[in-house]
């Protein structure tokens, strides 16, 4: 319902916009057209490996792995892989319902959601050039360290 009412209130205020300003709201509608097909292959790439990786990963696999019974084992599991995965946020977040949907924890989700986003293990060479080592070093070992204190927030609250 809440989704209907959103989508209603865009076509409402797209509506005003084309009729206040014809060109500049084609405009707006063409860039966004092409931000979207921007978008788009990666956006097809990334829910291909998820649709492989959910149908070659059982749901007890997962939670074994990185289910709520695995622990400080599975939120390191999920800590390494978020930190070196590159993968944007808009993909992320889906990935992270699907896999809380086959039995993933919340404190193991929080650590991968966190350091996929806060770590960078595959962007480290090019951070080290611009912010030297020591400081690309720093950055990401408190961004994983970190992570941790996320999950162990987010295992309170929900938990």
């Amino acid at each position: 319902m809440f989704t209907l009412l959103l989508y209603l209130l865009a076509g409402v205020l797209l509506t005003g916009s084309f009729l206040k300003d014809r060109k500049k709201t084609r405009m707006a509608l063409k860039k966004a057209w092409k931000a979207f097909e921007n978008i788009l292959p990666q956006f097809l790439s990334i829910l291909i490996i998820i649709g492989i990786m959910m149908a070659v990963l059982s749901p007890e696999t997962i939670s074994r792995l990185i289910g709520r019974q695995s622990g400080w084992i599975g939120m390191g599991i999920a800590g390494i892989i978020g930190s070196v995965t590159l993968i944007p946020g808009f993909v992320a977040f889906p990935l992270a319902a699907a896999l809380l949907k086959s039995g993933a924890g919340f404190m193991q989700i929080a650590v991968f959601i966190s350091t996929l986003m806060m770590v960078g293990i595959v962007t480290m060479p090019l951070e080290i050039k611009y912010f030297g080592k020591k400081a690309a070093f720093l950055r990401n070992g408190l961004a994983f360290a970190f992570s941790f204190v996320i999950a162990i927030v987010i295992g309170v609250v929900l938990g």
